[in-house]
């Protein structure tokens, strides 16, 4: 059973607990210099493959996101390959700064990176533990500590996700508490980094001025990954892909209605990306249903599934086109 650490847990750097020498004792020998490594034939390089086929098959684009998670992958199994040749290994510094508007996919990949860095034994469990602020600061002195020290021992061991993360940051108000959540994290992202991969995650504009303002933290944090909104190609593929995962499908009419949806809604105001297009999928679906009741009569296995040219058209998005 894995010993937890964090606050008020051992730390790598005391003597180590009866059950983690026990487990060194059963680490495969080390190979000789003449022996070659199938890195492919790892079991943790199958789990990692089956992740990165999930992440590819669950997000449209984003390639330079997969490009950089798919790179960490490949350090951890290199990493882990000199290990069994008796090759010094340093171990990577992995927290990072997922950057992007909402709705680009920033959760679902945090997701499928604590399953990676869990595969290859980076971290000891593959769950992400989300928090804001309001999680974090407290409102008055002395309960700031406590709330960011429960929030890091529940992530202990996996991923901490720091949502909005630049509303720890409030330079405007001297008597914030958020600066002592940014302290207390420095120091547990250098204490613990081989228990703990804190994620802060944002909008780009505000997550630079919140780097700029906080170097120590800023240095602490490698990797940068930026999420780019989608374009109407790709928002109309995950639309396609939305309704197919439920068990509907656009018919050919309805499909062009929803690619004019998209056109006049990525126009207004608050869009979301991925998420905006999730909420008009689900408001098809209640005009469906609303539809097919008023209809009166025995309904088809058809009826259920299609979504017809009404069900998009009656969207107030096309209200205001018509004006």
């Amino acid at each position: 059973m894995d010993t937890p650490k964090g606050f008020g847990f051992h730390r790598p750097s005391g003597a180590p607990p009866a059950a983690a020498i026990e487990e060194q004792t059963t680490e495969p020998a080390i190979l000789g210099d003449d022996e070659v490594l199938d890195l492919s034939a790892d079991e943790a390089a199958a789990r990692v493959g089956d992740t990165l086929a999930a992440l590819d098959a669950e997000l449209v684009g984003l390639a330079s996101v997969k490009r950089r998670v798919r790179e960490i992958a490949s350090l951890l199994q290199v990493d882990r390959a000199r290990r069994r040749f008796g090759l010094t290994t340093t171990r990577p510094t992995l927290h990072m700064s997922f950057t992007g508007g909402p709705g680009t996919g920033k959760t679902t990949v945090a997701v499928r990176m604590a399953a990676i860095l869990h595969a290859l034994d980076y971290i000891r469990a593959p769950r992400v533990h989300t928090v804001t602020r309001d999680d974090l600061v407290g409102q008055f002195i002395g309960h700031t500590a406590p709330k960011t020290k429960e929030a890091i021992a529940r992530a202990a061991g996996g991923v901490l996700f720091i949502d909005e993360a630049y509303y720890l940051f409030r330079p405007d108000n001297e008597r914030d508490y958020g600066q002592e959540v940014i302290e207390i994290l420095l120091t547990e992202m250098e204490n613990e980094r081989g228990d703990l991969v804190v994620i802060f995650a944002g909008y780009p504009d505000r997550m630079a001025t919140f780097f700029a303002a906080n170097p120590g933290l800023s240095s602490r944090v490698p990797h940068h990954l930026t999420f780019a909104d989608y374009d109407h190609s790709e928002l109309t593929q995950i639309a396609g892909l939305m309704v197919e995962s439920e068990g509907f499908a656009f018919d050919d009419d309805a499909h062009k209605a929803f690619a004019e949806y998209l056109t006049l809604r990525m126009e207004q105001p608050r869009f979301s990306n991925a998420r905006s297009v999730r909420n008009a999928i689900e408001r098809c679906r209640l005009r469906q249903a609303r539809r097919l009741v008023a209809l009166d009569r025995p309904l088809g296995k058809s009826d259920l599934i299609t979504l017809t040219p009404d069900d998009v058209y009656g969207s107030s998005v096309f209200e205001s086109s018509r004006d």
